[in-house]
């Protein structure tokens, strides 16, 4: 597996190392949708530090916001105030732009593609950070439409999921190519401090979710659990420990699973301060599942909640990390795991790494999963994207063995280490 290292101390993401794009794209003009709050805003960011010669359209419905953005990003900033719900208003918003990254989330119970539909119409590249099972499956039922236009589209590329499905694409190609083993079992663990500096859309994400039962596989069968339950305790190395993760419905669950073929696969997140796991596992219990899948109820249920969800983000900090475990048929397990100060920050250079790999051509026209071999993210342009949106993190491990990783691996004798 040619990336399999840990890389240690990373440069920190105001360090961000500059990339220089083909002449043909250098100049592209990229309109991030959602650019005035924390996911799109840190995206716009980061490819701003990436690369200078882009100009960026910071999409919203707030002027003022806007103009704060524009202010913030300097030289090739613009701000178009745009309604991702008016097909009109995007129409408008998609003139001359080169690549659309859809960040205005929250993705849940959402009815319709709209910005997918509206870029295939205009012949526009596409990202999004969709993290719902529902809307993915939806997005990829554009595909011929997406195919006859010619137009790259990638969905479910953020973060967790995104960079996540990346490095479970190469730990399983890592375990094929050494041909020791078939990978049998696959399975992701996310775990944020407070709400990670994202701000109210992470908040009503995990409200949304809540309200859906959890899909996940067991050899090859599909199965459905209560959403936050099957706790596990996991450790997730240096400078985060062990965390108590839950069961959640993720679309990089099934993804893998028919992408990649990996027969037993299930994902699981934890926050902290360990009482906010306590109160999502008694909202499933409390609340009909009615009311978390309803966005105007949970809405409200964010308002009530930012506030003091803000205050403890004061001193729980922002902490994200992600580890992807695999197992094989031989008996081995191989690990990823990567570790970022702030998510806030994290999630806007893991996107931004995807807007780069779609400029330099690494992702066919289509809509594609990133982990779908030579349209989603070619594999020889996997490293690259790893690399770039690892930059920032304190930890970042690729293709180990579990106990090279944990904080207190178990010895059992003889140099054998129980994980």
């Amino acid at each position: 597996m040619a990336f399999a290292k840990e890389t240690g101390k990373q440069k920190s993401s105001s360090n961000i190392e500059r990339v220089e794009l083909p002449e043909k794209v250098k100049n592209s003009r990229i309109l991030i949708l959602g650019g005035t709050g924390r996911v799109g805003g840190s995206t716009a960011l980061a490819l701003s530090k990436f690369c200078p010669d882009l100009r960026i359209v910071i999409g919203g419905r707030n002027r003022d916001k806007g103009a704060e953005m524009v202010t913030k990003l300097g030289n090739n900033t613009e701000f178009s105030e745009v309604d991702i719900n008016d097909s009109k208003s995007l129409e408008e918003a998609l003139k001359d732009v080169d690549l659309v990254v859809h960040t205005a989330g929250p993705f849940q119970q959402a009815e319709k593609c709209t910005v997918l539909e509206a870029a295939i119409q205009n012949k526009t590249a596409y990202l999004d950070v969709c993290d719902d099972t529902t809307y993915a499956s939806r997005a990829k039922s554009y595909m011929n439409r997406a195919l006859d236009a010619n137009v790259p589209a990638i969905t479910t590329g953020g973060i967790y999921p995104g960079v996540s499905n990346v490095m479970a694409a190469e730990l399983v190609r890592a375990a094929k190519s050494e041909g020791k083993g078939e990978p049998q079992r696959l399975r992701f663990y996310y775990y944020t401090a407070g709400s990670g500096g994202a701000g109210p859309t992470i908040l009503s994400t995990s409200f949304l979710l809540l309200g859906e039962e959890v899909v996940a596989y067991s050899k090859g069968e599909k199965i459905k659990l209560k959403p936050y339950s099957g706790m596990l305790n996991i450790d997730f190395g240096e400078g985060i420990g062990k965390k108590d993760v839950f069961l959640l419905n993720l679309p990089e669950v099934r993804s893998i699973h028919e992408v990649l073929g990996v027969p037993t696969v299930s994902a699981r997140f934890g926050t902290a301060p360990f009482f906010w796991n306590w109160g999502m596992v008694a909202m499933t219990y409390l609340l009909p599942a009615e009311t978390l899948r309803d966005r105007s109820k949970v809405q409200q249920l964010v308002q009530s909640f930012d506030p003091l969800v803000r205050a403890v983000d004061e001193f729980t900090g922002e902490k994200v990390s992600m580890r992807v475990d695999l197992d094989c048929s031989d008996g081995r397990s191989r690990i990823g795991v990567f570790s970022h100060k702030k998510l806030s920050e994290s999630v806007g250079i893991s996107t931004a790494a995807f807007v780069l790999a779609i400029l330099e051509g690494s992702t066919q026209p289509g809509v594609w999963f990133p982990e779908e071999v030579t349209q989603g993210i070619a594999i020889e342009a996997r490293e690259t994207l790893l690399s770039r949106a690892a930059q920032g993190t304190f930890n970042f491990v690729m293709n180990k063995a579990p106990w090279m990783v944990e904080t207190n691996p178990k010895e059992i004798g003889f140099g054998i280490y129980d994980y």
